[in-house]
């Protein structure tokens, strides 16, 4: 795995240990960045979270485009290591933020994000309950861009969001999601 582009361009990442980790590939992570690129324009300022982040990937591709801050969730120890491994590799501890737990643990935000990125396991429903979650505790505003990977067979249905695009890349299918005026 590598960085796709921008600042750390081409510079590899650490993948968990272990079996219990399904790093997004290069070629999806590409796919999703250039999705998002064409309704953001730029990543520059953003504040992003990485949920479910298994080796950070999606994260640090996030701040290498330019972005400000990002807070890194993910529950497995090994996980854990390898976000914190690739952030000290790539000297970005001064823009992440690493929490050891589940997403769902999450207290009530301080401040809305610009961008969510969730790759949970697939088949589980685990990324529709997180972000219905995390838009009542008030992480994911009316300006969100919401990133959710799934299974190329799953669906996406969560009350207050739309899903404004889907993309089917090799097994995952890539959803990005707006909420809705309520």
């Amino acid at each position: 795995m590598r960085i796709v582009a921008g600042e750390w361009r081409g510079r590899k990442l650490a993948a968990p240990e272990g079996e219990n980790t399904r790093p997004t590939a290069d070629r999806t992570r590409e796919t999703l960045f250039s999705m998002l690129a064409s309704r953001l324009g730029t990543f520059e300022g953003l504040k992003v979270a990485d949920l479910f982040a298994g080796s950070g990937a999606l994260g640090l591709e996030a701040l290498s485009r330019g972005a400000a801050h990002c807070l890194f969730v993910d529950q497995d120890p090994a996980a854990i290591r390898a976000i914190r491994a690739n952030i000290a590799n790539l000297h970005a501890q001064p823009v992440s933020d690493v929490r050891a737990g589940s997403v769902l643990s999450l207290g009530p935000a301080k401040a809305v994000l610009d961008l969510v990125l969730l790759d949970p396991p697939y088949d589980t429903g685990a990324g529709s309950v997180a972000i219905d979650k995390l838009a009542r505790l008030g992480w994911i505003g009316e300006q969100t861009w919401v990133c959710l990977e799934t299974g190329r067979n799953e669906s996406v249905s969560i009350r207050g969001f739309e899903v404004e695009s889907s993309r089917d890349v090799g097994k995952a299918r890539l959803h990005i999601l707006r909420r809705t005026a309520e």
